[in-house]
């Protein structure tokens, strides 16, 4: 794996915010768990970023824990929204700058309202894509919140 800086490190450095780089070898299809495994982390404390359009056309991001299952009901109301709905694959990297696998809630090409699943908000450190597959951050959530101006809530299931 090559160990070079992404956007969403050049990004963290350019804020000042600390954090920690995770590379391995994704070998494949991967899911959160596996990810989570290879990382030698807490499948709670590692975190999958997915981006959502409300019934207004909005756009939103939610992250949460790559075990847990995105909440629509509970994402909705987070939002003010009547209804959301997860966007379709090929949306994501026209609209984020990110592949499928490697989004992160960190410098996307627009900044949308982001939602921090509640679990993870007093955990010492989350770990969220670095924008590539096989990259991983690992930060404290407050920091997290702070830099994508997010909120939290209790959207994972």
């Amino acid at each position: 794996m090559s160990e070079e800086k992404t956007n969403v490190m050049r990004v963290l450095d350019q804020k000042k915010t600390a954090y920690t780089p995770h590379w391995f070898d994704p070998k494949g299809s991967l899911d959160g768990g596996t990810a989570a495994a290879l990382l030698g982390k807490d499948p709670a404390t590692v975190c999958k970023t997915l981006v959502t359009q409300g019934a207004s056309k909005k756009y939103y991001v939610f992250v949460i824990p790559v075990l847990k299952e995105l909440d629509l009901k509970a994402a909705a109301k987070a939002v003010g929204e009547k209804s959301i709905e997860m966007i379709k694959q090929a949306q994501l990297l026209p609209l984020t700058g990110y592949i499928h696998g490697g989004c992160s809630p960190i410098g996307m090409k627009k900044q949308f309202p982001t939602v921090l699943d509640q679990s993870v908000e007093n955990l010492p450190t989350v770990t969220v894509s670095a924008g590539k597959i096989g990259c991983q951050v690992e930060l404290a959530p407050g920091e997290l919140a702070a830099l994508v101006r997010a909120s939290f809530a209790p959207v994972g299931k």
